[in-house]
């Protein structure tokens, strides 16, 4: 890597928008979970594609890294710069380019925000739905292929993902995609770069679907004596074909840190929180219907919310509840693990992985997740420098992707793979691993972008 010349083209072309000073480096080499810090050596903030075009030249012909940047919350490590190079840092390119409510498109640069975006649609009856708790970019949402609390209605990023203008590893600029709502035209390369995590290409502009703002919402949270009884809820709901909006799951753990965090007072028993999208009848019949399906699991003392205030506060407590479980121990670290299975192994999935963190001494892990998708989280906290701790999380962490791999499930439902869930791809995708590293190498000969993630390591 000849770093210090690359550096030089880079200053010639950014001037003080390449950024060499110490705070920069090390807030652009934190992670949000338990990753140690990795500072990259310089930061480029490009304002334009032709910009981020240049940057990739001058960095291809020095072997020098790129990785991208949004706005790090990422939580598997997507933006660890692990054998140096340039973290490339998208906040300046936060343009709404143009929004087609005649088409329910809109194409904006990879540093807006979904809360930026959602703000700027709110007169024109359209809102974009995926939803993952952070206030992330759209470019980093799209590289990690992120999905959140509305998926089971809306889908995953995947599925909202028009079209992509993407600065390949040469620097080349291409287009994937149309405006067209389908096509089969060729492979699909908006697919192929859609979780990509930076290692084929600089995302520097999306077209995005949208979606109508629905005429009534009702929210809704119920208690449960069990975490079975909540899951067997959600698994008749889902079986049913409810048109759930969002279903979530919150146990005893997670209740008592939101109480705490966010001045509630619900029971200290599992929880579902839930929301309908439609009519106002359809609303009123699917809140009926869904409330005679928790009835029959045990399901008490629900809370409506129709009014926006109230709803807000509820979606609110729930977006909060990583930051509240993180405030129950102040100065800890965080693992937060992320699996996937069939719904109809929702149970056993977590039973089993009730018993593995009890036996590993977290036996109070909170357990939290969007469960309409199968897909649920536990958040495993340990102190700095206590590796006996760090070690029995992992462990712990470990054990659960053993169990959703059994169960016909994925080592990861939406926050991918990083550095913390590589070593799992062998044995989840076989062969089909060595197909990525294929596509890997051909894209990106020289492994300059966000080499170390994803594929299997070159030699």
């Amino acid at each position: 890597m000849e770093l210090q010349a690359a550096i030089v083209e880079l200053t010639s072309l950014l001037g003080q928008r390449l950024s060499l000073s110490t705070s920069d480096l090390d807030i652009h080499g934190r992670s949000e979970t338990h990753f140690p810090l990795s500072p990259p050596d310089a930061v480029a903030y490009p304002a334009t594609t032709d910009e981020v075009a240049q940057i990739t030249r001058i960095c291809a012909r020095h072997h020098c890294p790129i990785v991208a940047w949004g706005v790090g919350t990422s939580l598997e490590g997507q933006t660890q710069i692990i054998s140096g190079g340039v973290c490339v840092d998208f906040s300046q390119m936060n343009a709404i380019l143009a929004v087609h409510p005649e088409n329910m498109s809109v194409t904006i640069q990879p540093g807006v925000t979904r809360e930026a975006l959602n703000e700027e649609l709110r007169a024109t009856g359209l809102f974009f739905p995926v939803d993952p708790g952070a206030n992330a970019t759209l470019g980093g949402m799209a590289s990690t292929r992120a999905s959140g609390t509305t998926a089971v209605r809306y889908g995953t990023m995947r599925d909202n993902v028009q079209a992509l203008e993407v600065v390949t590893a040469n620097g080349e600029i291409i287009r994937t995609g149309t405006k067209a709502r389908k096509s089969s035209s060729g492979y699909d390369l908006t697919a192929l770069f859609v979780g990509a995590e930076g290692t084929l290409g600089l995302i520097t502009e999306l077209t995005l679907r949208l979606h109508g703002q629905p005429e009534a919402i009702s929210g809704a949270v119920c208690a449960f004596p069990t975490v079975l009884d909540a899951v067997n809820a959600v698994t008749e709901t889902i079986q049913m074909g409810l048109p759930m909006a969002r279903i979530e799951l919150m146990d005893t753990y997670s209740v008592r840190a939101v109480n705490a965090y966010s001045q509630m007072n619900l029971p200290e028993q599992p929880h579902l929180l839930v929301e309908f999208h439609g009519s106002n009848s359809a609303v009123d019949e699917q809140a009926t219907l869904f409330g005679d399906i928790a009835a029959d699991h045990s399901g008490a003392g629900f809370q409506w919310a129709k009014q926006e205030e109230d709803r807000r506060a509820l979606w609110a407590m729930r977006h909060s509840a990583y930051h509240a479980i993180l405030a129950t121990r102040p100065g800890a670290q965080a693992l937060v693990t992320d699996v996937c299975v069939p719904i109809s192994r929702l149970s056993e999935t977590i039973n089993a992985a009730r018993h593995d963190l009890a036996e590993l001494g977290y036996e109070t892990a909170p357990i939290l997740g969007h469960v309409g998708d199968g897909n649920f989280h536990a958040t495993l906290l340990f102190d700095e420098g206590d590796t006996d701790a760090q070690e029995r999380a992992v462990k712990a962490s470990h054990r659960l992707v053993e169990r959703a791999l059994e169960f016909d499930g994925t080592a990861t439902g939406e926050h991918g793979i990083g550095l913390g869930k590589q070593k799992y791809m062998a044995q989840e995708h076989g062969a089909a691993w060595g197909v990525m590293g294929m596509i890997k190498q051909t894209l990106d000969p020289k492994n300059i972008m966000n080499p170390g993630k994803l594929v299997p390591s070159r030699n």
